[in-house]
């Protein structure tokens, strides 16, 4: 049963009896090792997810995990029979009381959203492994054939077309993911019964919930719920051709202004031209991202490899930062945690808020942000040779080899000419 509240912000402040009828032996109080069932609850149910705790010698870690995807935990502290989840690179945390026989976790997760605002959702966890939705017995083999597969899909609030792909995970139940032309919902896992089809994922920033129901006449009719406030319906019908609108195509280049007159101060607050000679490069990649953005947490994993690979040839990256906060030190520093996390080489200006509408006045050379992450290849004069919107990162499989070899290809085309 979940914990009232009040009761859950006393356990977190240590102002709650909870806190204070722990006394002397409440650091006797560590969660056991190995695998744990874990959720969040939504307006829409549990979001499950796996969590895996290690121990060696007095160092904690543990892992989240989605289907294929291991997610490392930044930093893990046990102290005084409370255990913090650090999920860094978002600013963003788990913290949660250690039951007496180690066994059960009971807190809340905690996201930064901006200025005085927050995401804040009760979080529960129970030692051992599990289903990942147990109230669905979930199929196996050819008995997840009716979802299988690649899926034409219409979200309710989105004029735009998404693609579902599912398929088995070979460890049981069902793993996928949707694509949309602002990148992908990451790693899904979850269960299909011949009936009902339910799929989560949590990755520290995003927490995902999916349900759907199996028609007679074969389509797919469900709920969509994101952290503790979003809800919308979504239909799906089955079609191997369903694809996007090409993403090298969404977003044009207006014009309007020069290069040079486009200016953000760097993390030490020192204004900087995006055409400063030290950004110059036989190509240029300006991506537009946001540290909060799992979509950019790829991407920039990607980037990095790019970097590394290409930089001897004249490539050359530049990073712009949109935003949570409305304080430039803040931003600042959670850009440069960013940078450490993901151990990027690149530089990275601080360019405005996340919000689309202002992040497209203080960068007027697009049309319009419509996505984070959006990448602009410049040539050696700066000129734009090409731009693509959103993301499809790792668990898109085939969708996300294509976008390595388009990006590839369109960097050995700049670097090899005069």
């Amino acid at each position: 049963m979940l914990i009232s509240s009040i009761a859950l912000a006393g356990i977190l402040t240590g102002t709650g009896t909870f806190a204070a009828s722990a006394g002397a032996d409440a650091d006797a109080h560590e969660p056991i090792t190995g695998a744990w069932h874990a959720w969040l609850e939504s307006p829409g149910g549990r979001i499950p997810f796996g969590l895996e705790v290690v121990r060696t010698d007095a160092d904690w870690a543990a892992s989240i995990i989605n289907g294929e995807e291991r997610l490392p935990i930044a930093r893990v502290e046990v102290e005084q029979g409370q255990m913090t989840l650090h999920l860094d690179p978002y600013d963003s945390q788990i913290r949660a009381r250690v039951s007496a026989d180690g066994r059960e976790l009971q807190g809340e997760w905690k996201r930064y959203r901006g200025p005085e605002r927050w995401t804040r959702m009760a979080f529960q966890a129970r030692a051992g492994r599990a289903a990942r939705f147990p109230e669905i017995e979930s199929l196996t083999g050819e008995g997840l054939e009716p979802v299988s597969g690649r899926w034409s899909v219409q979200f309710a609030d989105s004029s735009e077309p998404s693609v579902g792909i599912f398929e088995p995970h070979e460890q049981g139940g069902l793993q996928g993911t949707f694509l949309t032309t602002l990148g992908d919902y990451r790693f899904l896992a979850g269960e299909f019964d011949g009936k009902r089809l339910a799929l989560s994922c949590f990755d520290g920033a995003h927490a995902f919930l999916f349900r759907a129901q199996l028609t007679k006449s074969g389509t797919l009719t469900g709920d969509f719920w994101s952290r503790d406030t979003w809800h919308e319906t979504w239909t799906a019908e089955r079609d191997p051709d369903a694809a996007l609108p090409d993403p090298f195509g969404l977003t044009k280049w207006t014009g309007s202004t020069q290069l040079g007159d486009v200016v953000f101060p760097d993390l030490e607050g020192t204004p900087r031209s995006i055409d400063d000679p030290a950004f110059a490069g036989r190509a240029r990649i300006l991506v537009l991202f946001g540290t909060w953005c799992p979509n950019c947490y790829d991407a920039s994993t990607y980037l990095r490899d790019l970097d590394r690979r290409y930089r001897k040839r004249g490539l050359s990256i530049l990073g712009l930062a949109f935003e949570f906060g409305d304080s430039f030190e803040r931003n600042a520093e959670v850009v440069r945690k960013y940078r450490s996390h993901k151990q990027l080489d690149y530089p990275i200006l601080i360019a405005g808020p996340s919000d689309k509408e202002a992040a497209t006045q203080a960068f007027p050379l697009l049309d319009r942000v419509r996505a984070y992450p959006t990448f602009v290849f410049l040539d050696a004069a700066g000129q734009p040779q090409a731009i693509y919107t959103g993301f499809s990162g790792p668990a898109t499989g085939a969708a996300h080899d294509r976008l390595r070899e388009r990006f590839e290809t369109t960097l050995d085309e700049l670097l090899s000419g005069e």
